[in-house]
């Protein structure tokens, strides 16, 4: 189906626009997604720092027949347009704020896309008049849900995927 204001879709949902301050990621009766664990994911996520995007409510549209899940706008900009030494800031900030969410328990998952998936390799980090930030926490995992010898092992990927994503951020 075709939304109105849609912002982006991707394999299983589509994000569109409610209003100048909120988005509404949309879950269908067909999506493979589950919205009460990406809610509790990302609620988790903002209770440790402001990285991911901030989760807003639950609700459900009458006119789209999908449940909704609704988070701040996220406007992002483009990093070319500043200076690699600003870049570097901003990636230090950045490595720091992953660092946080996983000591508390909390790994995104979802930083560079695999290479057969269409979109940009990091479409899920951007960058903020406030800095980096991520979005799509579809994938996250909490250590609590899949144990700490599973989490390390998505951290230790997501350690590598961190490293890539600074080469491309400092070197474009």
């Amino acid at each position: 189906m075709k939304y109105p204001r849609t912002l982006s879709s991707g394999a299983n949902n589509t994000v569109i626009v409610l209003s100048d301050t909120e988005v509404a990621k949309l879950f269908t009766g067909d999506t493979r997604s589950d919205i009460g664990s990406e809610a509790e994911k990302m609620k988790f996520a903002n209770t440790i720092n402001t990285l991911v995007a901030r989760f807003i409510r639950l609700s459900y549209s009458e006119e789209y027949q999908a449940e909704m899940l609704v988070m701040e706008r996220i406007r992002p900009i483009d990093f070319r347009g500043y200076e690699v030494e600003i870049r570097e800031l901003w990636m230090d900030v950045f490595e720091d704020e992953i660092q946080q969410l996983h000591q508390a328990g909390f790994v995104h998952r979802d930083l560079q896309r695999p290479s057969g998936i269409g979109g940009l390799t990091f479409d899920n980090i951007l960058l903020t008049d406030n800095g980096l930030r991520l979005i799509d926490v579809g994938m996250s995992a909490l250590r609590t849900q899949v144990g700490a010898i599973i989490f390390d092992k998505y951290c230790e990927v997501e350690r590598r995927e961190i490293a890539a994503f600074k080469e491309f951020l400092l070197n474009r």
